[in-house]
């Protein structure tokens, strides 16, 4: 917390700092008088624009931080449970790990979720994804970036598992390239936040890959597909074949630490009088 804090004071000491050397900017561009009040700050402003390149010229919030690395390496991901999980919940849990690349699941036994996010920054997991069930059905997802965030919690509805289709023939076998993934409708900055957390939760697939992942916003409601095409009379003519599984994920919490973080702030949380809003989408349009 004392870290998140500190970071946040740096935001808005950075912030100011840009806003003065806007002005600099902008009146030496224009040929308009310095400011009075910078003009005591004038010399040291001007040394520092011109020692500016595009990565440092606009500030940067903890947001930017949380992912500023995620394109150096590939996505590390462990799967787990909440503790006690059913034969579905297990059986869910095993076809996440084969949708995320480079995940590994990891059956929860005793251990408490500090202890495993302290082990998996140890071994340089990027994300920790947990499931959680009511009654043997799985009703929750849980996506933690590490080292420090942040916590996406999603409802999850209407789940169905490979396991659960009893025409195994009509549901193709499990690829294990890096797929595509398509965000359909993550218009808002609450959607481009969450499209950020999820597709960071992927790999850089190769351009011929015919593996596709997609999460397809309506309502708020985010529904996941997993296919895999062929294109058997030419580009014109694509056959899509569902491989598993499928849900309904719906947002209701983001905050900017990770699960074991209690103390972390909410960015973001769905709360009972946002139901009465039919018309409002807080995701996409």
């Amino acid at each position: 917390m004392k870290e998140y804090l500190y970071r946040k004071s740096l935001e808005g000491k950075e912030r100011l700092l840009y806003e003065n050397k806007r002005k600099i900017r902008e009146a030496l561009q224009e040929g308009k008088p310095i400011p009075t009040e910078l003009r005591n700050e004038e010399a040291e402003l001007r040394r520092e624009i011109d020692l500016e390149d595009e990565n440092t010229a606009v500030p940067r919030t903890h947001i930017d931080d949380e992912y500023a690395k995620a394109a150096e390496r590939d996505p590390k991901i462990l799967i787990t449970t909440s503790r006690n999980p059913s034969s579905p919940l297990v059986q869910f849990a095993k076809e996440l790990k084969l949708v995320f690349p480079n995940a590994q699941q990891m059956n929860r036994g005793g251990q408490v979720i500090s202890e495993i996010i302290e082990t998996c920054r140890a071994h340089d997991f990027t994300d920790v994804v947990l499931v959680h069930e009511n009654r043997g059905i799985p009703d929750g997802l849980f996506i933690t970036h590490l080292p420090f965030g942040p916590t996406a919690f999603f409802e999850l509805r209407n789940v169905v598992t490979r396991h659960d289709i009893k025409d195994k023939k009509a549901m193709g076998t499990m690829p294990q390239v890096y797929p595509h993934v398509i965000l359909d409708n993550f218009t808002t900055k609450l959607g481009e936040r969450t499209a950020n957390i999820l597709k960071h939760l992927f790999p850089v697939p190769k351009p011929e890959t015919k593996r596709i992942i997609t999460f397809a916003n309506q309502s708020d409601y985010i529904s996941f597909r997993h296919h895999t095409y062929e294109k058997h009379g030419g580009p014109k003519s694509i056959v899509l074949e569902e491989i598993g599984p499928r849900f309904e994920m719906r947002l209701f919490k983001i905050k900017l630490g990770t699960l074991d973080q209690t103390e972390a702030q909410d960015e973001w949380v769905f709360k009972p009088y946002m139901n009465t809003a039919k018309k409002q989408k807080f995701i996409g349009i």
